[in-house]
């Protein structure tokens, strides 16, 4: 018969689920790890690593594939742009289902080309800025605003892209550092734009009554109030 290997035992052994025999600090004496570092100068003796053996010469494949290699077929097919939704045109407002500034409503300006919808409060009156907003999460109401005076024509998906950072390795010093990082600031080009559009877009806004304040109002639902009884 084959020997029984031995039985591994714990130093520590557990009187209780969860509870030990000897504290942490017993331990530490216990298993001589005050001599180990007292003989190397406190700490613990560090190993330098091996080094990687080198890898050997890739070897040539014993068989080839044969000439009825699949190949997956390329895709020619033409990016269609989303379609809008018919209460949905230039100058109506909307109201917003999710995100930030949900309940906020805002003026609908153009579509662009990623499908999404450019939108403002404007900022001046309820605090949402120029922004994109995908449709799904956006309700269409029948007040519409005429907006042929205000120009929006340098606005696109890449004007609102951010610049990725590139990660760098922080020092310790760097990884400790309790003060939190400035945030960054909105380029001053950004702000100019907003007060441009804001300052055409009010002008629209000021020639209907009450409009002002019904941007400024945010929406939401109250008891006894039915959604699909609704009028927008």
């Amino acid at each position: 018969m084959a020997a029984k290997k031995a039985s591994l035992t714990s130093r520590n052994p557990e009187l209780i689920r969860g509870i030990r025999k000897y504290s942490r600090s017993k331990m530490y004496h216990k298993r001589g790890i005050w001599a180990i570092k007292a003989k190397h100068g406190g700490v613990f003796p560090r190993h330098e690593p091996k080094a990687a053996p080198p890898k050997p010469a890739e070897k040539p494949p014993k068989f080839y594939p044969a000439d009825d290699v699949k190949t997956p077929i390329p895709n020619h097919r033409k990016h269609k742009p989303t379609k809008l939704r018919p209460s949905i045109t230039p100058g109506t407002v909307l109201i917003l289902l999710a995100g930030r500034f949900m309940g906020k409503r805002v003026v609908f300006l153009k579509q662009l080309p990623s499908g999404l919808l450019l939108v403002t409060g404007p900022f001046k009156i309820n605090g949402v800025p120029l922004r994109r907003v995908n449709q799904a999460y956006v309700i269409g109401t029948s007040t519409k605003i005429d907006i042929s005076v205000v120009d929006v024509e340098k606005f696109d998906d890449k004007y609102f892209t951010k610049e990725k950072k590139k990660k760098t390795k922080k020092s310790e010093g760097e990884f400790f550092d309790t003060e939190k990082e400035a945030t960054k600031a909105l380029p001053q080009e950004k702000k100019d734009d907003q007060k441009t559009v804001d300052a055409q877009l009010i002008k629209a806004i000021e020639a209907v009554p009450d409009l002002k304040a019904y941007l400024g109002a945010r929406f939401s639902l109250r008891a006894g109030m039915k959604p699909h009884e609704l009028v927008f």
